[in-house]
């Protein structure tokens, strides 16, 4: 699928389903188009061995989005959430965090926790208006073409 249809996104039948290491190809593909510095195919299939919680969305059978979160000790962790740029500014990305929270009550998590590039503010808006607070700044976390960019931690209690 090259371009978002004509037709209204909320018409395109959608599922979510497991992430497999078949869809790590695309998923490669839309990192590639979306981070700088993206996960490689080999951080999405250690994630998968580890057993994180990894979900896809598909649009007419093509993963246009998925997400990353491990769950441990009490707590959740959103490790990568992604919508393919074409799909972006639909709601697409707010579902895939929805699920997400609801993954992370599953796994008796009281919290959510994640970090996000400074500059990525459409990221940073949608967590906010998803109920995160900001915690910390995390100096020099990640690359950039220029030296490192910090990272905002952000967090989200659950009532499960």
């Amino acid at each position: 699928m090259s371009a978002v249809p004509d037709i209204p996104v909320h018409e395109i039948a959608h599922r979510l389903r497991p992430m497999t290491e078949a869809d790590l190809p695309r998923i490669h593909r839309i990192e590639l188009a979306s981070y700088e510095y993206p996960w490689t195919p080999g951080n999405f299939a250690d994630s998968i061995n580890a057993g994180y919680s990894m979900w896809v969305r598909e649009a007419e059978g093509e993963v246009i989005g998925y997400y990353v979160m491990m769950a441990a000790a009490g707590e959740a962790h959103l490790l990568n959430l992604t919508i393919a740029p074409m799909w972006r500014r639909h709601g697409l990305g707010r579902d895939l965090l929805v699920h997400c929270l609801e993954r992370a009550c599953d796994h008796k998590t009281s919290s959510l926790f994640l970090e996000v590039r400074i500059s990525n503010t459409a990221a940073i808006a949608l967590y906010h208006s998803s109920g995160f607070i900001d915690l910390a700044v995390r100096r020099n976390y990640y690359p950039a073409r220029v030296g490192r960019e910090d990272a905002l931690i952000m967090k989200r209690e659950l009532s499960c």
